[in-house]
């Protein structure tokens, strides 16, 4: 374990830091990383950043990475975009930030004016919040309270799909379904009912898409039947569960979901924080359903990569039931001291400006089609069992044994293998255990597309080749 940093001499003054002394040891001395062991840092130390540009960044030693996964999926026009740069600072001269209880701001105004415009029918009212775990959680006691306010006792529960993710929070961990995040918090988790996920990877030979979904909508029909009287909402993510390894089903899903939902007397909540924004190749993926869910929650994209910030858009109905006197203590009190923040706001004005003015959503059908060709040359590896692709989503997965599929053991940490190999190329990869996948910025030229399909490629050579 690094040693703790000398505070300095008895005055309490802390000490001056050697010329010598990198970002990197520092940042070991006094940083606790994100989804890290931070033992792995004393073989590969975190890489110090220093600027960002378009789809790279590079580090202290003027080296260049091709950031190939957005910046872990946030980023979409490019590090240090100018015209996001330039909305903030004009916003930094004039409001920073201003209370959100009792006050209002033109940023948030006109963002919420934007999203209710460009979201699926019938999403009317906006309630920011800071980041994506919090959103799902704002979206669930929402449900659950719109439910109590309607004399609703009973509902009180929630249906979410196996191997789903939702954030980190406790409310979001409990509604998601990955092990490795979720398994040791189960003591303080609420108890959920989950129903099997239509993850077309698991499809049987020559059964399409559109077929395997239909065939696991089936168990969630049967759940919905059987438990409707106790359950507040149904939660997904619409068309990929990227956390749970990118995996994939048909919009049909989503369709026979609603109608469900709708005659069940369940809602349904949209956790489109990593897929909305066009990663789908739609702005949002419930459009490719032709739906609108009763509650659609949004981050990562949603500010261009730059300010954290998350919004759940909700409907008349459901924002009708929170509206009464205040002696009727129906109103909805969850709170976060940066609600609204015209930071962020402007952020994601401006990110929306460049959809619009740019037309970014038929741009990325050209990309998108560049890109899964290029992938789908992988599906030849013998250890590739599945390149899967849904807009600017492309995963490739690798396998033990490609014809049955047998995984790797996790403990042999091939993606970790991939990751180092293609940093040392200047690529940015971060593998979700057996996947290899890519979700650039929407700035990412051909040639940027084939160095990082090739350097997968050269990765997963090196990780399989024992």
């Amino acid at each position: 374990m690094p040693a703790k940093m000398n505070s300095g001499s008895e005055s309490g003054h802390p000490a001056a830091l050697t010329p010598a002394q990198t970002l990197a040891d520092r940042d070991l001395r006094v940083v606790w990383h994100p989804c890290t062991q931070m033992k792995d840092h004393e073989t590969l130390p975190p890489i110090a950043i220093r600027r960002g540009h378009g789809a790279w960044l590079e580090d202290f030693d003027g080296k260049r990475y091709l950031d190939a996964v957005s910046s872990w999926w946030v980023n979409l026009f490019g590090h240090a975009n100018p015209r996001i740069a330039a909305a903030l600072q004009d916003q930094a001269e004039t409001l920073e930030h201003v209370i959100f209880a009792g006050f209002t701001h033109e940023p948030a105004v006109r963002l919420a004016e934007r999203l209710v415009s460009i979201t699926p029918p019938g999403l009317s009212r906006c309630f920011f919040a800071d980041n994506g775990s919090a959103a799902v959680e704002v979206a669930l006691k929402m449900s659950f309270h719109y439910w109590r306010n309607k004399g609703e006792t009973r509902k009180t529960r929630f249906i979410a799909l196996a191997n789903g993710y939702h954030g980190e929070t406790l409310g979001a961990l409990a509604v998601g379904d990955v092990d490795l995040y979720k398994s040791l918090y189960d003591p303080l988790l609420m108890d959920v009912i989950t129903a099997p996920s239509p993850d077309c990877y698991h499809r049987e030979s020559g059964e399409s898409w559109q077929d395997y979904s239909l065939r696991q909508f089936a168990h969630m029909e049967r759940l919905l039947a059987a438990h409707a009287h106790e359950v507040a909402a149904v939660i997904v993510e619409p068309l990929v569960q990227c956390a749970g390894g990118m995996r994939m089903y048909h919009p049909v899903y989503l369709t026979r979901l609603r109608e469900a939902c709708s005659r069940h007397g369940v809602h349904l909540i949209a956790d489109e924080i990593a897929v909305g924004f066009g990663r789908t190749g739609t702005m949002f993926a419930c459009e490719q359903a032709n739906i609108s869910p009763d509650f659609l929650c949004l981050s990562k994209g949603l500010t261009g990569g730059f300010l954290p910030l998350s919004v759940v858009l909700t409907n008349d109905d459901v924002y009708a039931a929170f509206y009464g006197e205040y002696t009727a203590l129906t109103a909805f009190l969850h709170s976060h001291s940066y609600t609204g923040n015209p930071l962020a706001c402007r952020a994601a004005l401006a990110t929306l400006d460049i959809f619009a003015d740019e037309n970014t959503i038929r741009g990325n059908a050209a990309k998108a089609q560049y890109l899964g060709r290029r992938a789908q040359e992988l599906a030849e590896h013998a250890h590739v069992a599945e390149v899967r692709q849904c807009g600017m989503i492309v995963a490739v997965e690798i396998a033990k044994n490609k014809g049955s599929r047998e995984p790797y053991p996790w403990q042999e940490r091939r993606g970790m293998r991939i990751y180092r190999h293609a940093l040392a190329l200047g690529v940015l990869l971060r593998p979700i255990g057996n996947v290899v996948y890519f979700m650039p910025p929407y700035v990412v030229d051909e040639a940027e597309m084939d160095l990082m399909v090739d350097a997968a490629a050269q990765g997963i050579e090196l990780a399989t080749c024992d």
